[in-house]
């Protein structure tokens, strides 16, 4: 029997994790964006992917609150859908490579799809009130 690893900090989180891993991705493809996007997509799409980690965090310190916990996980999502849009600006504009584009928006998608699932079941992240 496989004993789970015991969640201490947000950070321990696989959603936290991929979204982390994301973020960074997308920094390091962000740093050969043209100079003339530095105010605009390339601030905009590393503040968006940071923010889902950021918001996660927030969300995991509310825990005790299950309607503050969901909206902070709400915030999450909008930021992950934020910078899914930037990765379709970035690949629109030639930016990144059709492969990188599958590879970052596939990631989004996935991180996406966890968040849905803790907005819709967040009792088993919920401290419970004894």
């Amino acid at each position: 029997m496989e004993k789970r690893k015991q969640i201490r900090s947000a950070k321990d989180l696989v959603v936290y994790q991929k979204a982390y891993q994301l973020a960074m991705m997308i920094y390091e493809v962000s740093k050969s964006f043209p100079p003339e996007e530095r105010y605009a997509l390339t601030s905009q799409i590393r503040r968006s992917s940071r923010s889902v980690c950021l918001n996660l965090r927030e969300a995991w310190a509310k825990r005790r609150y299950q309607a503050h916990f969901i909206s902070k996980l709400t915030d999450c999502d909008g930021e992950n859908s934020e910078t899914d849009s930037s990765l379709d600006f970035a690949h629109d504009c030639g930016y990144i490579s059709d492969e990188q584009h599958v590879q970052l928006t596939s990631l989004s998608n996935e991180v996406g799809k966890m968040l849905g699932s803790m907005i819709n079941h967040p009792d088993s992240f919920l401290i419970s009130r004894r």
